[in-house]
């Protein structure tokens, strides 16, 4: 095991599926000459050349189209976004054509394509530069949603990705670009639809995916010194998300608190407390709880973004609504 930065995980899945294979290669705007916005893509032209590592004009629905017919057929493209803010305008290719292609084919076109690029808030960007897309993506039915909070998530899971063979949605952050964590040094790949519990508890069950199960670790490494014992599940995949992983959980716990960096309305949260109540209500001893983002437009001053995002007190509040302890 060695420590690099998310960028660099990122860096290698990307690399090394390129090595192993000459259909997979990569587009987006900066990624070429000046090795990515966030430095992902750093090196990559110099081992991959200017035909497989491509930079392209601003304009996100145009060479997007190009990547989805490039997978149509038979080359496995990588398209970067350089916030998933910009993507919208490239919604239609990747809702009417990649995520339906397979089926409005009649199981004659797989779209082998990823897209990627940074998601969420990044801090006074405001408004219209730090939204959540996971539940925007999830909602529709032919894309499969990954959001990795960590370095050895984001390799493995991209990795596997790159080698499926319908379009995935690959959310990262760029607040975590340069956060650091452990992945081995050989191959891996890890499942896509498979959650991880991060941390085993048995008082209540925090589910959260993306960079704010930073927040859920914290809140539970506070909850344990009041002698609260809660059991923290990263989801890591939206669609499919685990929810085998959630239900066993709440069998032991008995309470579910879910964390989202997102807006409450339709949101990930809301999918997964409706399953919840429907396959697993005999196991609940407290409704299910929900932690998300303020139902309004993200600031730019720094005091309302305190306030729109859930903070670890908040959490620590939640988990103890759940147990009847406020």
């Amino acid at each position: 095991m060695r420590e690099i930065q998310f960028r660099e995980a990122l860096n290698e899945a990307m690399s090394e599926e390129m090595r192993r294979d000459e259909n997979v290669f990569l587009l987006g705007e900066e990624v070429a000459e000046y090795n990515g916005a966030y430095k992902v893509s750093q090196g990559m032209l110099d081992e991959f050349g200017a035909k497989r590592v491509i930079d392209t004009p601003i304009a996100e629905l145009g060479f997007t189209g190009i990547a989805v017919g490039a997978a149509m057929n038979g080359l496995r493209p990588i398209v970067e976004f350089m916030t998933w803010n910009f993507a919208i305008l490239a919604a239609d290719q990747i809702i009417n054509s990649a995520a339906k292609m397979l089926q409005m084919s009649g199981g004659q076109y797989n779209v082998p394509i990823v897209f990627r690029g940074g998601n969420g808030q990044a801090g006074q960007l405001a408004a219209t530069h730090s939204q959540s897309f996971e539940a925007f993506y999830a909602h529709v039915p032919g894309l499969k949603v990954i959001t990795p909070s960590n370095p050895y998530d984001a390799k493995g899971l991209l990795k596997a990705a790159i080698r499926d063979d319908n379009p995935v949605v690959f959310l990262e952050s760029e607040k975590m670009y340069g956060d650091k964590g452990e992945v081995p040094d050989g191959e891996y790949i890890l499942p896509i639809g498979k959650a991880d519990v991060v941390r085993e508890g048995t008082d209540c069950t925090i589910v959260s995916f993306g960079k704010i199960v930073k927040v859920a670790n914290q809140a539970a490494d506070e909850l344990a010194k009041e002698g609260i014992n809660v059991e923290v599940i990263d989801l890591r995949t939206i669609r499919p998300w685990d929810e085998q992983a959630v239900v066993e959980s709440v069998k032991k716990t008995n309470r579910l608190v879910i964390l989202e960096e997102s807006w409450p309305v339709a949101s990930i949260a809301s999918e997964i407390s409706f399953r919840i109540q429907q396959v697993a209500f005999d196991h609940l001893d407290a409704p299910v709880l929900r932690l998300t983002q303020s139902d309004t437009p993200f600031a730019f001053s720094t005091s309302l973004i305190d306030e729109a995002l859930p903070n670890v007190q908040d959490l620590m509040n939640a988990v103890k609504s759940s147990m009847y302890q406020l």
